[in-house]
């Protein structure tokens, strides 16, 4: 745990209720704030499953590829008031950013939403100028995605190195969250509010799968079961996506062992949301997703080609939908991605922003117009890339050393 480059060291004298920033480097500190994290995120505005200690400690494990952990820190008299869960991002050629970056925790791999700095109510300006003057000393790159658009302490912390510092922002719109608001409704209340054709399927399915087969729709409640549902999770998943050219999502050891963590945190904290639907006894169709806070997190599904005429994901779905309605959930996120099937249950959205900010330096700015130029690349192809602009990589890369 190292106090950030400008800041006064950690074994100055300080008032007791002094601020204090630190950055934090190692796996083994980062495991010891699991309680704090915790607390914290239940008393600020940004509190999700996705900022969990358990989601992110479970992302870091797994699936954090090279990078190093930049945890950014900020108490008054030893409270916890503001966390900014970082890591730094190695330098990529492909993106032609010639130093490295910081982002957020769970970025890119296994698809985490609405991340954000995590800053208790009543401490907004001082935790988020404390961590903006802090990233501002160590001259980073930060670029922040799947932030939510509206009201994030990510996009104040963005104004506010503008303002006072300097800084360049850029916000840009990169995904949308379908989601229904739930609370006040019953069951049959929600399949009022359904479109006519799809209410008159979903009960259409539901009845006949009744008629045909042997129902049964069972929620994971012990380990034993855990394991065994996930595995049934990515068979049926897997299976599904097999006709379609496959799925990423569990295709890695990595993404496999991420999953298997973060389950088993969920299952322990009570979060865990892992359904099977049998018929007849058969694994037909799985669900997973996460009820934390109020809101169900629909995450992932499965289900068996075979019994795709009986339309057993749908059938799963609104299982699940009507059990998050027992249980006094007050929304259901089906999270990023405009899939047409989302908008059949969900009326209301929320939208994912990406902010970049450079400083005002000479290595800020030509990492703005880095990430410009990679971006247009991009879009014209490999073939415009050529020596010339490798050479120029280069000479820029050369200003780090």
């Amino acid at each position: 745990m190292n106090a950030l480059p400008g800041l006064r060291p950690p074994f100055v004298e300080k008032p007791a209720d002094a601020l204090v920033v630190q950055r934090i480097e190692d796996t083994a500190t980062f495991e010891t704030l699991r309680q704090e994290w915790s607390e914290l995120l239940q008393a600020s505005a940004a509190n999700c499953v996705f900022l969990t200690w358990e989601w992110l400690f479970a992302w870091w494990r797994n699936l954090s590829e090279g990078r190093r952990l930049s945890l950014v820190t900020v108490r008054r008299g030893g409270r916890l008031i503001a966390v900014a869960p970082l890591a730094v991002r190695p330098r990529s050629l492909s993106r032609l950013l010639p130093w490295p970056s910081l982002e957020f925790l769970g970025t890119d791999i296994a698809g985490s939403d609405y991340l954000d700095v995590i800053v208790r109510r009543g401490h907004e300006s001082e935790g988020l100028a404390a961590v903006a003057d802090a990233l501002a000393a160590a001259g980073v790159v930060l670029e922040l995605s799947h932030v939510p658009s509206s009201a994030s302490a990510a996009a104040q912390l963005a104004a506010d190195l503008a303002r006072r510092l300097g800084w360049t922002a850029s916000t840009s719109r990169v995904n949308v969250c379908p989601f229904i608001a739930l609370s006040g409704h019953s069951w049959p209340s929600y399949l009022a509010s359904l479109g006519s054709a799809h209410r008159y399927n979903v009960q259409r399915r539901l009845k006949n799968l009744t008629k045909q087969f042997e129902v049964r729709f069972e929620q994971v409640s012990s380990e034993d079961q855990r394991r065994e549902a996930l595995e049934l999770l990515i068979d049926l998943h897997n299976r599904r996506w097999r006709e379609r050219g496959g799925s990423q999502s569990f295709a890695t050891a990595a993404l496999r062992a991420f999953y298997d963590d973060v389950s088993r945190l969920g299952l322990e904290r009570g979060w865990l949301r892992l359904f099977i639907l049998r018929l007849d006894g058969r694994p037909t169709a799985a669900l997973h997703g996460y009820q934390y806070g109020g809101v169900f997190s629909f995450y992932q599904a499965g289900f068996d080609p075979e019994f795709a005429k009986q339309s057993v994901g749908l059938v799963t779905m609104a299982l699940a939908i009507k059990r998050a309605i027992e249980e006094g959930a007050e929304e259901y996120d089906l999270l990023h991605g405009d899939e047409p099937y989302k908008y059949q249950w969900a009326s209301k959205t929320r939208d994912l922003d990406r902010i970049e900010l450079f400083s005002p330096c000479v290595r800020g700015q030509l990492s703005r117009r880095s990430l410009g130029l990679s971006r247009i690349v991009r879009r014209m192809g490999r073939r415009v890339v050529g020596n010339a602009l490798a050479d120029w990589f280069i000479a820029v890369a050369t200003l780090s050393e």
